[in-house]
């Protein structure tokens, strides 16, 4: 316990005073801060000017972040016939009708992501109360109900994060891990933070991106340069 209360304390004091940094400082500071035994993922939040509860204002969509997300992603697909077969070959390690419908309510949730062809979305909708809170629920917004099941299980495989403002109107996902290279975790944030822009809702109203912070999984936070960070994309 000594030796977790040290490594703490020292990240704490390396993160005194520090806020609003470069997107390349901040990732600099949280890579060199992360001392946990496993390759920590790099977390980012944003905080939004907006009320999700109100359907003009919910910020949803999806990224392919440039580096991957280091994340050994499980996909879960419903479909029959072709497309099931279809599924099988592109990796997904789950795949079903009814069957996969029993296994769910039954409990087992071993997977990341969920897909649906279009015609099994009467048959999902039965899970909505078990896949909705988790946001796993296919949804075309974001490329999870669709014909191309392939493509889909590849994006999910290889670094497409989805993000969903949550009721704080806090948008959070892991967006790599501290192994990265700090070129590489830098193109995940901004692509990221790019992504959110783009999804700004109509009912938005005022400032829009209220504060950006990104940390380790057992790190402190600190908060990034919102200027610098678009900046960067123009």
């Amino acid at each position: 316990m000594a030796k977790i209360a040290k490594k703490k304390a020292a990240a704490r004091a390396a993160f005194e005073g520090k806020s609003n940094l470069t997107v390349d400082e901040a990732v600099k500071l949280v890579k060199g801060a992360a001392s946990a035994k496993f390759d920590e993922s790099v977390e980012i939040a944003m905080n939004l000017g907006v009320d999700p509860r109100h359907a003009d204002q919910m910020v949803r969509g999806v990224v392919q972040l440039p580096a991957g997300t280091g994340k050994d992603v499980r996909v879960a697909v419903f479909a029959r016939g072709p497309k099931a077969d279809e599924a099988k070959e592109a990796g997904a390690e789950v795949v079903g009708a009814e069957d996969l419908v029993e296994s769910i309510q039954g409990g087992n949730l071993d997977f990341d992501r969920v897909i649906a062809t279009p015609d099994m979305m009467p048959l999902v909708g039965r899970l909505g109360k078990v896949l909705g809170p988790r946001n796993l629920m296919p949804n075309p917004k974001v490329g999870t109900v669709t014909m191309d099941v392939a493509q889909a299980v590849a994006a999910a495989k290889g670094g497409e994060v989805q993000f969903k403002a949550e009721k704080a109107g806090v948008v959070h996902a892991g967006i790599g891990k501290v192994s990265f290279d700090e070129d590489k975790i830098a193109q995940n944030v901004r692509a990221f933070i790019e992504a959110v822009n783009r999804a700004k809702p109509s009912g938005a109203k005022g400032t829009y991106v209220k504060k950006v912070s990104i940390s380790s999984t057992m790190g402190p936070g600190v908060t990034i340069d919102i200027a610098d960070a678009v900046a960067a994309q123009s």
